[in-house]
């Protein structure tokens, strides 16, 4: 971990660690950062992952602490930001405009009433999203629809990135060791979804989960990074690998 690139670690002097992964960003957190700032008093801590617009300076100008991602792809940033940041909560975020800042007190709330996880459905009680188009929306559907019949449980969305989760429930998920468990994971971090996988899994090993609605603004700047073939393929085999060998060792 002496990485010169990782900054010294994000103490814990705050119950929660609100994580924004960015990757030229600049347009759009130049609109959200104030917004993030006049609401969440809590630790931020930025995952860079290779910007080459002005998104880590602007992030610097609002005082907000940076890391220079050292891996590849979403799930690894999760990972090294939960690995630098101690804290009790860590809530993902996406300041491309997506996500909305104004929610962050509820979620928290909500997260302190005792939950391992809270997730900001944008398919609850009349939340909905500006951003997905006829094929992600379905996607969704179907994968939230496969996860709630295989694990039992009752999602309403279970690809949204903006969701809280305690340190503990990180830990017994194995999120922060993912590509560990198998070569599959290893080459394709697209199978390694934090967002999918600790649905499946909080499911399967009973953590207390809870959703609150929160629309999905349309993206502001920027282009959607998610690819709709690789993305959903890996979703569907990380639910396939969660099912038959999480917990079944």
């Amino acid at each position: 971990m002496n990485n010169p690139k990782i900054p010294d670690r994000l103490q814990a002097d705050k119950k929660f660690t609100l994580i924004l992964m960015i990757l030229n960003e600049a347009e759009a957190l130049r609109v959200i950062l104030p917004r993030i700032l006049a609401v969440w008093k809590e630790a931020i801590l930025v995952v860079d992952g290779g910007s080459s617009d002005a998104s880590v300076s602007i992030c610097r100008e609002f005082g907000v602490q940076v890391v220079v991602q050292t891996g590849k792809g979403i799930p690894n940033a999760e990972k090294e930001a939960c690995l630098y940041a101690t804290s009790d909560y860590y809530i993902i975020f996406t300041p491309d405009g997506n996500a909305i800042p104004e929610i962050l007190p509820q979620l928290k709330q909500k997260t302190l009433e005792g939950y391992d996880m809270v997730v900001v459905s944008r398919y609850l009680d009349g939340a909905s999203s500006d951003d997905d188009d006829f094929l992600t929306g379905l996607g969704n559907w179907l994968f939230t629809t496969l996860v709630n019949i295989l694990f039992q449980s009752s999602y309403t969305d279970t690809l949204v990135g903006f969701r809280s989760l305690s340190h503990s429930a990180i830990l017994r998920m194995n999120l922060l060791f993912l590509e560990e468990e198998n070569w599959l994971r290893r080459v394709n971090y697209f199978v390694n979804s934090w967002e999918l996988g600790s649905c499946n899994r909080a499911a399967r090993i009973k953590l207390k989960c809870a959703e609150i609605p929160g629309s999905e603004p349309k993206r502001i700047g920027g282009v959607r990074k998610l690819s709709i073939l690789r993305n959903g393929l890996g979703g569907l085999l990380q639910i396939i690998m969660d099912f038959f060998w999480f917990e079944k060792k």
